[in-house]
């Protein structure tokens, strides 16, 4: 019997990739968390075999058993920047393969730093979300053939949670991306770009707010696709996130007193709009290459959710042996055009295009 442990099993995250992968049928789901209570009560309502366990990912003997016996261990547990590659070393150790709904380079870097001899054999998926994930996975649906330019706008309206909120103000330097930067000719161009203020944009409602930053997914999309130009833009529908975000840079305190204020933007921005979150790409083909398709939408009432999809969709394609072992990012090894399929046909998913 094929074994899934899902950590964070009943977290927003965790909930959607237990239902998603109760509904593929791969196997008995060994959920984990710390609140047992809200553990059970997700297997309760799970069809098919789970098991709740009781798992702190601060313990490590708990941690050791849980994944012990598991052929993947799903992580949607965080924060992030405190998880890194602390389950996914003690999953491969365990002759688990890994997902990782977020995680990102420094989580890859710290896992291939001193890497446990058992990833040579197993799979750590890393960013197995929306962002990153699908962010720099999708856009290559549009990269059949040569691009001359590719756009990303991501963004929308989301409930942000305190450490969703402290991931969210840890989530700057060189490390992550560049602020108004575009990728041209092969390089960073700094200060290239300037914020697109009360603008319309396919797919987001009424007039948004887009702030130029190229992220290290992005770029590292724009130098495999050899594109031209790139430029990526996380979009916002009121201004209140951006102030806060700014405001908690400019002080050399402790982040955690700026947490509430980014949380309540969050919540200003719900009121304006209502939940929704969309992923625009466009792209401009090279010269000669002009029936390939030039933009793709996808839309979703709840970004986090969507992750969980995600992260189910890649212990899928893991499962199924269709990812290579070692370390790496989901938008670098999962399908594009098989993953947009089967989110088209998500009901998380309220409208997706490719034209």
């Amino acid at each position: 019997m094929t074994v899934i442990g899902v950590l964070g099993g009943a977290g927003t995250v965790g909930r959607v990739a237990v239902d998603r992968l109760a509904g593929y049928g791969l196997g008995e789901l060994r959920i984990g968390g710390r609140d047992m209570d809200r553990v059970t009560a997700v297997c309760r309502a799970t069809p098919g075999v789970a098991v709740p366990v009781r798992v702190d990912l601060h313990d490590p003997r708990r941690l050791r058993d849980f994944c012990a016996g598991c052929q993947v261990v799903v992580n949607c547990a965080g924060p992030s920047y405190q998880v890194l590659d602390t389950v996914a070393r003690v999953a491969v150790a365990s002759g688990a393969d890994y997902v990782d709904a977020a995680g990102d380079l420094a989580a890859i870097d710290a896992l291939e730093s001193a890497a446990p001899p058992e990833l040579g054999e197993r799979a750590a998926v890393f960013s197995a979300g929306l962002m990153p994930g699908l962010s720099g996975l999708l856009p290559r649906v549009l990269a059949t053939r040569p691009l001359a330019r590719l756009d990303g706008y991501v963004g929308g309206a989301a409930h942000i949670s305190e450490l969703s909120a402290v991931d969210a103000l840890l989530t700057r330097g060189p490390r992550f991306g560049t602020a108004l930067a575009a990728w041209q000719n092969g390089r960073i161009a700094l200060g290239a770009l300037a914020p697109l203020h009360d603008v319309t944009l396919p797919g987001f409602r009424g007039r948004v707010h887009a702030w130029p930053f190229l992220s290290a997914e992005f770029a590292r999309l724009a130098t495999e696709l050899n594109v031209g130009e790139a430029r990526n833009y996380t979009v916002y529908v009121t201004d209140a996130i951006p102030r806060a975000l700014a405001t908690a840079w400019a002080d050399d305190g402790p982040i955690e007193h700026h947490v509430p204020a980014v949380v309540a933007a969050a919540e200003a921005d719900i009121a304006a709009t209502g939940p929704y979150y969309t992923l625009l790409f466009q792209a401009v083909p090279a010269l000669g290459e002009s029936t390939a398709p030039r933009r793709l939408l996808l839309r979703t009432p709840d970004s986090y959710a969507l992750s969980g999809v995600v992260a189910a969709i890649a212990t899928s394609e893991v499962l199924g042996g269709r990812v290579k072992p070692g370390a790496r990012s989901a938008a670098e090894c999962l399908d594009a055009a098989g993953v947009f399929a089967r989110l088209s046909g998500d009901p998380l998913v309220t409208h997706a295009e490719i034209r």
